[in-house]
């Protein structure tokens, strides 16, 4: 019985120390996020993709994806601003613990199971950035897929800081009916390059 109050204590104590670190760390992103309309954004965008993909007609569709280039260009520049401004936040404050389950103190603990967050978000902002400029020459079509994943992908490291790898895998599989790994399949490249090594402590 001892050893099953003790249990109880210990995980009632985790759990309380991991919700007083996520609140933290929500509040931290929260407040960089809130100087943008990130979010409202990538909603338009993603969105205007569909609408434009379900046209019949070519013209239709050439008409709706330049119509998209203005919401894409924001986009891409508040993106690039956030990574800036979040680039300013403190190391210990910014690493990402790699484990699958969030763990109290794991971060300053185990050290080198961690990843930089400004450093993920740098990769996500150059990356919707490519895409915008199509450095690879894609059709419109292929464009709007790509940048999709580029978009989900820096969702789930938003919600992997915040949460954790499991629960922001989960939340893209509920949301979104997307895997991780089917995210990092479908980005350009050079940001799945750069982001695996991040994650993978490269």
């Amino acid at each position: 019985m001892d050893i099953l109050i003790m249990a109880i204590l210990i995980a009632t104590g985790t759990y309380m120390l991991n919700a007083k670190e996520q609140r933290r760390r929500i509040a931290l992103l929260g407040s960089h996020l809130s100087n943008f309309q990130i979010e409202k954004l990538m909603e338009a965008l993603t969105d205007g993709y569909l609408r434009a993909l379900g046209e019949p007609t070519d013209e239709r569709r050439t008409q709706i994806w330049n119509l998209l280039s203005t919401t894409e260009s924001q986009l891409s520049e508040q993106l690039t601003r956030l990574a800036v401004d979040f680039s300013k936040v403190d190391e210990e404050r910014a690493r990402v613990s790699r484990l699958g389950i969030a763990l109290p103190f794991a971060e300053k603990v185990l050290p080198s199971f961690t990843f930089d967050m400004r450093r993920a978000l740098a990769i996500h902002a150059q990356g919707v950035a490519n895409v915008v400029q199509n450095t690879g020459h894609l059709s419109p079509k292929d464009r709007a897929y790509m940048m999709t994943a580029e978009l989900f992908l820096m969702q789930h490291t938003c919600h992997w800081y915040c949460k954790s790898k499991t629960i922001a895998t989960a939340r893209m599989l509920a949301r979104h009916k997307t895997p991780h790994e089917q995210l990092v399949a479908s980005v350009s490249p050079a940001t799945r390059k750069a982001y695996l090594a991040l994650i993978q402590g490269g």
